[in-house]
């Protein structure tokens, strides 16, 4: 009640699953799919790009390094539609 009510004061509404208790939000429905899209997002990042293991050394290097497999996932998605591959979100191509 705390965290709700401070988030509150400024304007901010946090959705998450309802307790047991209290009834269910307004926008609880969606947050299955949302849960798992991002789900999905982080295995690709932790298991194709490895970003558990990046090797940046400081704070900007860590961001310098998910950008770079940012982009590197992105542009790998781009060419796996341009050129019709049934699977757009896969590096396995690429992994030599």
């Amino acid at each position: 009640r705390e965290l709700d009510h401070f988030l509150a004061e400024r304007g901010v509404r946090l959705i998450r699953p309802s307790y047991r208790n209290r009834t269910p939000h307004p926008g609880e429905p969606l947050l299955k799919a949302v849960r798992q899209l991002i789900e999905s997002v982080n295995d690709t990042l932790k298991g194709q790009l490895d970003l558990e293991q990046h090797g940046g050394r400081t704070i900007e290097g860590v961001g310098v390094r998910i950008a770079q497999r940012l982009l590197a996932l992105t542009a790998a998605i781009w060419h796996n539609r341009a050129t019709g591959q049934p699977v757009t979100r896969s590096l396995t191509a690429y992994d030599h």
